[in-house]
């Protein structure tokens, strides 16, 4: 499902350039469950970037699901993005002048989809079904994650890009959200990369790629 070679980046950075990753190879299979660990300014949130297409490497190669997205134009990207692949951010990054059900349709409206009773469905599935009403102000951190959470699987995507997704969370609640994302992916089995710098939370993953200075110091099947 994902395919990473000798993937480079680098930016300029005071007049020099710098570095930020150092020739990244490795492949995911479909219904993988991959986590990136590593500590702040290791490089693993530009990793996931590159890998969702959000950014271009410098140097290498990325294949998601056979397509090789770095010969691909920005509009391209965003229309596979659209296709395929589905984003939990830290920040949740819901609307906040739509209800939890209207945040879950969302992407499938963007497609020119129905997305009413794909949100109801969902809310149903994260343990929402009576919080469709609410706005995200009315819902507590856990409760939020739980709706971004349901409106990246909206649209049934083959992969699932999560960076940080229990940070702004307690330690319970982050565990019920994974263990929310594990069994999603289970039952519809899709991809899942994880970013995190919680080597406990890394173990919940079935593979795990630790980054330190952009770099793969290891790479651990569990």
């Amino acid at each position: 499902m994902i395919q990473c070679e000798g993937v480079t980046q680098a930016y300029l950075s005071g007049g020099r350039e710098l570095t930020v990753l150092h020739d990244i190879s490795f492949s995911l299979d479909d219904g993988g469950f991959l986590a990136i660990l590593g500590p702040s300014g290791s490089g693993k949130s530009t990793l996931l970037g590159l890998l969702a297409g959000l950014d271009l490497p410098r140097r290498g190669r990325i294949l998601l699901d056979g397509e090789d997205i770095t010969t691909m134009g920005e509009d391209e990207r965003a229309v596979l993005r659209a296709r395929k692949i589905g984003f939990v951010f830290q920040s949740f990054n819901l609307i906040p002048t739509l209800t939890a059900a209207e945040n879950i349709a969302v992407p499938l409206e963007l497609r020119g989809e129905d997305g009413t009773s794909a949100a109801a469905e969902q809310l149903e599935r994260v343990g929402l079904g009576d919080r469709g009403h609410h706005y995200p102000a009315q819902l507590s951190g856990g409760e939020q994650q739980r709706v971004a959470l349901a409106r990246a699987f909206s649209n049934r995507p083959r992969i699932l890009f999560a960076d940080e997704p229990t940070g702004n969370l307690d330690t319970v609640t982050g565990a019920r959200v994974i263990d929310l994302m594990d069994s999603l992916n289970a039952e519809f089995g899709t991809t899942l990369v994880l970013v995190t710098h919680d080597p406990e939370l890394a173990t919940r993953a079935r593979r795990t790629l630790r980054l330190t200075d952009g770099r793969i110091v290891a790479d651990t099947v569990a």
